[in-house]
């Protein structure tokens, strides 16, 4: 048999077991059929609630038109995306502002969710149970009155926050004192405080993880003299990237849509100084309060893509510093 009837072969055995691969007998077709069956109310929730809606936004951006006065609606292609790209101003004024904050706020919040994590699995922590239910317990409290408790707690006069750190001998209280949320060199870090009220998410999953951490590799790392900083950094962490990943990812996208904290404290004023008109704000400004419908769904899909280039790039460089266990390099 010649080479090319030994290619003709092999890509005929491949094509029928690229079929038989996907060609259910009784029991699996019925299987099958029981398992689309059950997932069907979230494929018709998916399908009507978020793909439709999707497709329709990004038909309206093609459109001018407001919701007042729908039957006016009139089709001008491109022009909402040149004018948001290339002669709105604000639109890279909110990005950076949104920016700005991530940058502050990631780090800080995903350190913070780890390191407590770490706390509340040490084996010589006492009343760890209760500790982690006090822990969590903030993620129940609703949003809006998480951040309205905040907006007292750091009150420059009658909050306990200021009076704490006055009783160190830091002028705090008063006019002239911490502002906390009229400073815009105070501002990203009093918002950084609020959302470290709700890390409780974070610390449970980070929990769960370090849970799962072979003992065996601390033990092999005490015998080869290594110190609980030295495990810390070559065993624990190690083991727990792909939580940590999968963390990164939930807090890319959520500070990408911050939007509640600015808007409850401030209206969507921009207050102070434009520190708070964050992109998602700006946004709910055009599609809600102006019900500029063509002009807010452009903004909403170039988030969108921004979302999806970031997450792209984070899974893209993921593999080199994301370890998971029987993964072969």
């Amino acid at each position: 048999m010649d080479m090319f009837s030994e290619l003709s072969t092999a890509r005929g055995q491949g094509s029928r077991s690229l079929r038989a691969a996907f060609r259910l007998v009784g029991a699996e077709r019925a299987e099958a059929k029981w398992g689309l069956a059950f997932i069907s109310p979230w494929l018709i929730g998916f399908a009507l609630f978020y793909f439709v809606p999707m497709v329709v936004s990004l038909g309206f951006s093609a459109f001018d038109f407001t919701l007042s006065a729908p039957e006016e609606a009139r089709f001008v292609g491109l022009q909402n995306w040149t004018r948001m790209l290339f002669e709105d101003p604000k639109t890279w004024e909110t990005l950076f502002v949104t920016f700005k904050f991530a940058i502050i706020s990631l780090p800080i919040g995903m350190i913070s969710a780890f390191l407590l994590a770490v706390l509340l699995n040490s084996q010589h922590l006492i009343g760890k149970n209760v500790l982690r239910t006090l822990f969590y317990a903030p993620t129940m409290v609703p949003l809006i009155a998480a951040i309205l408790i905040w907006s007292r707690v750091m009150n420059p006069h009658t909050g306990w926050l200021n009076q704490m750190i006055e009783i160190v001998g830091i002028p705090a209280v008063g006019m002239d004192g911490l502002r906390w949320l009229d400073d815009p060199n105070l501002i990203y870090l009093a918002y950084t405080f609020i959302g470290l009220w709700g890390i409780g998410n974070a610390i449970l999953i980070n929990l769960a993880s370090l849970q799962g951490v072979p003992t065996e590799l601390y033990e092999a790392a005490s015998i080869d003299g290594a110190g609980w900083l030295r495990q810390l950094w070559s065993v624990t962490v190690p083991m727990v990237t792909p939580v940590i990943f999968y963390n990164l990812i939930l807090s890319v996208v959520g500070l990408l849509q911050y939007f509640m904290v600015p808007f409850v404290l401030n209206l969507g004023t921009g207050y102070p100084e434009g520190t708070t008109n964050f992109y998602m704000v700006y946004f709910y400004k055009q599609a809600f309060s102006f019900q500029n419908m063509g002009y807010g769904a452009t903004l909403a899909w170039f988030m969108f893509v921004i979302g999806l280039a970031i997450t792209i790039f984070l899974f893209a460089t993921g593999r080199y510093w994301v370890y998971y266990a029987g993964e072969s390099r």
